[in-house]
């Protein structure tokens, strides 16, 4: 029996489909890698969820909070960042009770200070969706081929450290280079599916069709 090989950064998903190394060895990792990383998303409240998991993930795997997802979505109303505005120090010992979220009072209050600066920049943008969609890269500064190697070396770009830099200004926390780039390509900014993916090319569909917000 022939084991058929696929390119270096590919592995046989769960799916038996080449899918990208990080996300082929658990069910819950392949349907968060075939289904949600890299598509485009212009929903403010899904864009905030994003954000702040990223800040919750600094130091964990993204597994760890895959598998907590829902327990944080209870625990922050759904991440509708204009309740979670609202949230007072009851708020924050009552989190810091909840063993389904990782219980840190600085990712904690963060993302409570986060959700009223979103509040601010609905007011000053229009949207959270418009301000950061300003800074996805010029597809000339990206690799033309993707492969594993390319990938480990993307743990940032000029556009996701000058977001940062923005939104530290704006009193925003948890919103570091690395973190900022991790959350573009979450949300579809950049499409960082290894050459090859079973899922790379859709992505890249989707993100032509996807009506930029301004």
């Amino acid at each position: 029996m022939t084991v058929k090989r696929f390119p270096e950064g590919l592995k046989v998903g769960v799916t038996g489909k080449p899918t990208c190394f990080w996300g082929a060895g658990d069910r819950e990792y392949q349907a968060y890698h075939d289904d949600e990383w890299g598509r485009p998303v212009d929903n403010d409240i899904r864009l905030f969820e994003k954000l702040c998991l990223e800040g919750f993930q600094a130091g964990l795997s993204w597994l760890t909070i895959l598998r907590k997802r829902e327990n944080f979505r209870k625990a922050f109303k759904g991440f509708d960042f204009k309740k979670v505005a609202r949230f007072g120090e009851k708020d924050v010992e009552r989190l810091l009770r909840d063993a389904g979220i990782i219980r840190h009072r600085g990712k904690i209050e963060a993302t409570i200070n986060n959700a009223q600066r979103a509040v601010e920049m609905v007011k000053e943008e229009g949207s959270i969706a418009a301000f950061i969609w300003r800074y996805e890269p010029d597809l000339k500064s990206r690799p033309k081929k993707l492969t594993k190697k390319a990938l480990m070396k993307l743990t940032q770009a000029p556009e996701s450290a000058a977001l940062s830099k923005e939104l530290k200004k704006r009193g925003w926390c948890f919103v570091g280079p690395t973190t900022m780039y991790a959350l573009m390509q979450d949300m579809g900014i950049v499409n960082d599916h290894i050459d090859g993916c079973h899922v790379r090319d859709v992505v890249e569909r989707e993100r032509k069709k996807f009506k930029r917000p301004v």
